[in-house]
């Protein structure tokens, strides 16, 4: 919650939901038509077609809530204020990285859901994307703080878990989103929404290198092939347990 009380003031223009990553989550959630969003933030990802619940522990993320969010609950993760079965799904969307208790918030992603739990998240052994190379420490921050896909698995039981590419274009500004607009990650706006920016040291020094690359067509050089691919695997799963 502190972290987003700190970074979390442009979230709802930076993280707008991709509407092609938001079918995706669409068709994990099936036929569930009670939904609670578990670390919801500013809304994004959330089903307009069915009965949902949005928990966020954050209150500068949920004033960014429009007027017409579905209704949301300050709380953690790690003790959701409903009874058990209370919804037909859980949905997790970019947030269990966050979370204090790992362990302790997939329990209750379980028991809060009676058909199905929904998580968006990011596998570290896929090794991330050119962007390490001016953030070397990157990896080693992701694999301290997101769980692996074992691990998931170790407290979800039987997992089904599916590729989630990243657009060209992609319109949520989570990490991996500008992987072919090398430029954005120079603007501090856009990292501001990137939490993984307010948890390293030397992030001056790798903006310098990554700039004096582009200037210089270094980047270009070693990376330009990616400027013709239309989505990337960088990493990015649904798990659906």
């Amino acid at each position: 919650m502190e972290l987003y009380d700190t970074i979390g003031h442009g979230y709802r223009q930076l993280r707008q939901q991709d509407p092609r990553i938001a079918a995706r989550i669409l068709r994990a959630l099936g036929g569930a038509t009670s939904v609670v969003n578990v670390g919801a933030g500013a809304g994004s990802y959330e089903p307009r077609d069915r009965k949902l619940i949005a928990v966020e522990p954050s209150m500068v993320m949920i004033r960014q809530r429009a007027s017409n969010a579905a209704p949301v609950v300050q709380a953690s993760a790690t003790c959701l204020p409903f009874r058990d079965a209370s919804f037909d799904a859980s949905l997790a969307v970019l947030t269990i990285h966050h979370w204090p208790d790992l362990s302790r918030g997939l329990q209750e992603l379980r028991r809060v859901a009676c058909q199905i739990v929904v998580i968006l998240t990011f596998d570290t052994s896929v090794g991330g994307f050119w962007l390490t190379d001016y953030f070397p420490e990157m990896p080693d921050i992701d694999r301290q703080s997101m769980p692996s896909i074992a691990e998931m698995q170790r407290h979800l039981g039987s997992i089904a878990v599916f590729d989630v590419p990243v657009p060209h274009d992609c319109t949520d500004g989570f990490l991996g989103a500008y992987w072919r607009r090398p430029h954005a990650y120079l603007d501090a706006n856009i990292r501001s929404a990137i939490s993984i920016f307010s948890k390293m040291e030397g992030v001056e020094d790798g903006l310098a290198v990554l700039q004096a690359d582009l200037a210089s067509g270094r980047w270009h050089h070693r990376y330009g092939h990616l400027l013709h691919r239309s989505e990337l695997d960088l990493g990015y799963r649904l798990v659906v347990a």
